[in-house]
């Protein structure tokens, strides 16, 4: 197999990939938190994530990819204080947890399809998983790692050495940070919830409520009391259900190299003794110009259908201005800026469907193939990818073979060049005028300006068919 070099957040250096069994891939992606819609911040890691799995194809591995759905335990506070994402979602709009869960994962898996990501071989939900994830708190306990407190079971991340190897942060940093959520009852800042108890019914209103919380609707029986997992513990059990002994690839943002894949690391290895993943990968911030990142609890979020949908924009116009930035670079959004990218991308349809003329089948040009995938193969280069791909349609290559060669790109770059079909659209009226002219030549038997009529025509992209009874028809070449 060709060389594939990936950033290793865990190693803080590009390495070349070498997955545990030979041939084969295991992918752990963090999914969605279903209380709401995807941000367009969110979208843009799981391009990258899409990205990935398909340069892993294009190397030859059989990828195994799996996705969690987190549909409960997720808390306002990442450290595990505030309310559950999807009761407060479920107050905000006035319907159950479960059909709030329901309803933003069918939008959630819409906006993949608009993006033209891949779905996961797997898809996992946390509250299908409630036994599994309480039997690894079980073997946790035993070992002698949890405590309890008022309102739940705790890690007691002092007792696990190397807590802070992902973040390369020193571990005071990490503990500095974890007071801004304060609980008094935590023996380390750091430490972090695997069981919740239910909160006591009817607790007081909170700023901006109008309807007291009552009685939890996604609880469960557990040998510490009825309750919910706590968010970090779900990716635990799932991937080790799902991919056991091929845990070689996970991914998220940024975001989560501090908390939530910091806690995984932790429990992970604390309950088995072993290495959880070998590869922790993250994409960069989204920024709105300014600095500021999105995120859906500074109300500043924009999802596929208020940025670009309702604008008449397609939405792959954003996955080609994702793939125009590294994924390990913070990217910058305004209103304005995937003009640019909706440009380029229709530009690039434009200049394929004019290749789908040709009925011969070709095959990519070797030294731009060549090109292209020691680009992809160097952690993800997309942006050096694309300019491959604009190398090839401005090269003097025969169209068949420009188009295999698109066609083999489009593999990774997800474009959907395949499925482009050419619109009828209306003949301009110049070239109606022309074939006119075409036709009273050939009555006048001046064949030598009917030809050279013929071939301006077809310069401009049509072809005039000669019918019976001194008819023709104008095609597009």
């Amino acid at each position: 197999m060709r060389k594939l070099k990936l950033y290793n957040t865990l190693t803080l250096k590009k390495e070349e990939f070498k997955p545990i069994n030979r041939g084969r891939v295991g992918l752990y992606t963090c999914g969605p938190t279903v209380y709401n819609y995807a941000h367009i911040g969110n979208l843009r890691t799981y391009i990258f994530e899409d990205i990935l799995k398909r340069v892993l194809k294009f190397n030859g591995y059989k990828v195994k990819h799996v996705m969690n759905v987190t549909d409960v335990g997720h808390l306002t506070g990442d450290r595990d204080m505030g309310e559950d994402k999807l009761e407060q979602g479920a107050r905000r709009e006035g319907k159950s947890a479960w059909e709030i869960a329901d309803f933003y994962w069918a939008a959630f898996r819409k906006d993949m399809q608009r993006l033209n990501l891949s779905e996961p071989d797997v898809w996992c939900k946390a509250t299908d998983h409630i036994k599994e994830q309480i039997e690894l708190v079980k073997k946790l306990e035993e070992k002698g790692l949890t405590y309890k407190t008022g309102d739940g079971i705790y890690f007691d991340t002092a007792k696990f050495p190397g807590y802070n190897k992902l973040s390369h942060q020193p571990l005071a940093a990490l503990q500095e940070g974890a007071r801004v959520e304060k609980n008094d009852e935590k023996k380390n800042p750091t430490d972090f919830a695997l069981w919740k108890f239910s909160p006591p019914l009817n607790l007081p209103l909170s700023k901006g409520e109008k309807v007291s919380r009552g009685k939890r609707q996604m609880e469960w029986d557990s040998p510490w009391g009825k309750g919910f997992p706590g968010w970090h513990i779900e990716c635990s059990a799932m991937s080790m259900k799902y991919l056991s002994e091929e845990e070689d690839i996970h991914c998220g943002g940024i975001d989560h190299i501090n908390i939530h894949h910091t806690n995984e690391i932790a429990q992970s290895e604390a309950a088995s003794g072993k290495k959880f993943f070998n590869w922790w990968m993250h994409g960069a911030f989204l920024n709105l110009v300014g600095g500021d990142k999105m995120a859906k609890s500074a109300d500043n979020f924009l999802n596929l259908e208020n940025a670009f949908i309702k604008n008449s924009v397609n939405p792959l116009a954003y996955r080609y201005s994702a793939l125009s930035i590294h994924y390990r670079k913070p990217m910058e959004y305004r209103a304005d800026a995937i003009a640019p990218a909706a440009t380029a991308l229709n530009n690039l349809y434009d200049e394929f469907l004019v290749l789908q003329k040709s009925f011969f089948q070709g095959k990519p040009d070797a030294k731009l193939l060549s090109k292209f995938t020691a680009n992809v193969n160097d952690d993800l280069n997309m942006p050096q990818a694309l300019a491959v791909a604009w190398e090839v349609i401005k090269s003097n290559l025969s169209g068949k073979t420009k188009r295999a060669t698109l066609l083999e790109f489009d593999k990774v770059l997800g474009f959907g060049l395949n499925d482009l079909k050419r619109k009828k659209t209306a003949v301009p009226p110049a070239i109606i005028k022309l074939a006119e002219e075409r036709q009273k030549a050939r009555q006048a038997k001046d064949w030598q300006k009917a030809d050279e009529i013929r071939k301006k025509v077809k310069r401009e992209g049509y072809i005039i068919e000669d019918k019976n009874n001194n008819q023709f028809e104008i095609k597009t070449n």
